[in-house]
């Protein structure tokens, strides 16, 4: 595991549409999260390659999206993630860059955030919690919100402006950072030094 300081927040869009809902609502997020926390947003998930576990053994060397997501996601303190529902499901990509983390331990014990733009998507939420759940992650429940988003044509600054919505995502930003260091410190033990 690189030896870094973990300092910013990973924020991932299950949706490979460049102005969708999740990726809107994440947005709204870093611009509230400024300038007290960095939120990074990944941008390669539709880069990374199809999950092969011949890539990913060992002596393999892993294909350079995928060391670079694997980058992203141990340099964080926590993950944000926001997934469309297709299909009563989590998004063929989002998994896909789940499956890449399965077998290192970037992810291992890392609170995360599950923000869903539409409540009526519950299947996916439901299927995605219990994916991170049995990758050894901490889904911070208070963290975790449903808002409605999908359908409005909001962009980040309109989420904001929303006094409701602005609400929520502030007290799920806040759930998520008070919830960081007691998890970091458990990385720490595991892992040795950050």
């Amino acid at each position: 595991m690189p030896q870094r300081a973990q300092t910013y927040l990973l924020a991932i869009s299950g949706s490979l549409r460049a102005r969708s809902s999740n990726a809107e609502l994440l947005r709204a997020l870093r611009l509230l999260a400024a300038p007290r926390f960095e939120v990074r947003l990944y941008e390669g998930l539709g880069e990374l390659p199809h999950f092969n576990p011949d890539l990913d053994g060992d002596g393999a060397v892993l294909p350079q999206p995928v060391a670079a997501f694997r980058q992203s996601v141990d340099g964080a303190a926590a993950l944000v993630i926001s997934s469309p529902e297709y299909a009563h499901g989590v998004p063929g990509a989002l998994k896909n860059a789940l499956d890449w983390l399965v077998s290192g331990p970037e992810i291992i014990y890392k609170p995360i955030s599950l923000l869903n733009a539409s409540p009526r998507s519950t299947h996916a939420q439901a299927a995605l919690a219990e994916t991170l759940r049995t990758m050894s992650t901490v889904l911070v429940d208070e963290a975790c919100i449903a808002l409605p988003i999908s359908g409005r044509a909001l962009d980040a600054d309109a989420i904001v402006k929303d006094d409701a919505l602005r609400t929520q995502l502030e007290a799920a930003l806040s759930a998520l950072a008070a919830a960081t260091p007691a998890y970091f410190e458990r990385r720490v033990e595991l892992f040795g030094e950050p």
